[in-house]
């Protein structure tokens, strides 16, 4: 299977929590049962869409990045001036609200009331403070594709709006009940967002800001440097190359309660009854050998250390028994500090010559008469050498006396 066209922060954010429940979502595109938060964030969130729309003066893009929106240079400063945006009036927006509520996954009347309600007093305070302090959005619900060094990501941006210097903020609505500056300093998802918008805007993004919509207060952090995004496209490489390589097991945890394929999940399928009684006897066999190589390689462990102290003190490396001989075998590793290696290499300026920087490697550069010999001293001096004797049984030889 290869790689999905492109990979979104829910998408990433699935496959990290569960393969398999990416897997039936994206693969087998099966579909989970309807709840009221979701359908509450999405009639929020396009009603907001309604409410910002006609104050968007969008920016200029990158070239080639599949700009769906007008540009500055394709509005005309008469066209600006002759249709200024007009506000949407309260009854306007609770009008709007009213045509896009939807019932769809709440538990009953009383939780559908509840939603309905915050959900009319955060839109009305929302919209009195969007009046008092307005801003300049460039863009609302924008659907950004890029590829990030060989990774194709996508994502719809709630707002990207115009910042005081002229620069981005990207701004992320939450109607969760708590919202911290922590959240935004950490948030993956805005991470994501901020190299889609740097991909497909000419101007940089300065800032990152979660809105969270109970309280109107914005949680705001500075744009990501490339430093600390290195990390979240590690995380993201490896989730492209799971996929790829279809690496669907399940990962059990505490969002397994709500999770609506349990009842297909390997880690929650019942054995059918007709195979009840056999696969029990099964296990119960499986327990008791268990039980026996724990308490056998525990015997094997202390006759091999009674045969390597006797075979010390004796000088032996051959010890017949009555049906096979026991031979006693050396084995050597060396381990060297790296982090040691490393600036020593880097001084004499040869730094090339380790290779992948395993202990193999740096024991093939030990005697690579191109590195100078003093170099060579002191690499050495930071390795470590760990003996391991072994017992072999040859069955075949007898006693060779």
């Amino acid at each position: 299977m290869p790689a999905p066209s492109a990979l979104s922060y829910s998408s990433y954010r699935t496959y990290l929590e569960c393969p398999l429940r990416w897997k039936y979502l994206y693969v087998e595109h099966r579909p989970e049962l309807p709840r009221g938060y979701f359908t509450f964030g999405r009639v929020i969130h396009s009603v907001l869409e309604e409410i910002v729309r006609p104050f968007v003066v969008p920016a200029p893009r990158r070239p080639g990045s599949g700009d769906g929106q007008k540009t500055l240079d394709d509005w005309s400063a008469g066209s600006l001036a002759a249709t200024p945006p007009r506000a949407l009036t309260t009854e306007e927006l609770l009008a709007a609200y009213d045509r896009a509520w939807s019932g769809e996954g709440y538990s009953g009347p009383d939780e559908e009331g509840r939603y309905r309600a915050l959900g009319r007093d955060l839109l009305v305070r929302f919209h009195d403070q969007f009046a008092r302090h307005p801003v300049v959005p460039v863009a609302v619900e924008e659907h950004l594709e890029a590829r990030w060094d060989g990774i194709p990501l996508h994502g719809y941006i709630d707002r990207i709006d115009r910042t005081p210097t002229g620069g981005l903020e990207i701004v992320d609505y939450k109607t969760s009940r708590e919202l911290s500056a922590e959240d935004a300093r950490d948030s993956d998802q805005l991470s994501i967002y901020q190299v889609l918008v740097e991909s497909n805007y000419a101007e940089p993004v300065e800032r990152l800001t979660l809105l969270h919509l109970r309280s109107l207060v914005p949680h705001r952090t500075a744009a990501r440097t490339r430093t600390a995004l290195d990390p979240l496209h590690t995380r993201l490489g490896a989730v492209a190359d799971g996929i790829r390589e279809q690496a669907f097991e399940p990962t059990p945890g505490r969002h397994c309660t709500r999770c609506d394929f349990r009842s297909i999940c390997p880690e929650f399928r019942t054995v059918p009854p007709p195979e009840e009684a056999r696969l029990a006897a099964l296990v119960d066999r499986f327990e008791s050998l268990r039980a026996d190589e724990r308490r056998l390689n525990s015997e094997l462990a202390r006759a091999a250390e009674e045969l390597h102290h006797a075979a010390e003190s004796l000088g032996l490396h051959r010890v017949p028994g009555t049906r096979a001989v026991a031979i006693r075998r050396r084995e050597e590793a060396w381990q060297y500090s790296l982090d040691s290696v490393r600036p020593l290499l880097k001084a004499a300026g040869v730094s090339g010559r380790l290779g992948q920087e395993s202990s193999d490697d740096v024991r093939r550069l030990l005697r690579d008469t191109e590195v100078p010999a003093e170099i060579r001293r002191k690499v050495a001096e930071t390795g470590s050498r760990r003996v391991r004797w072994y017992w072999e049984l040859d069955t075949g030889s007898g006693d060779p006396r």
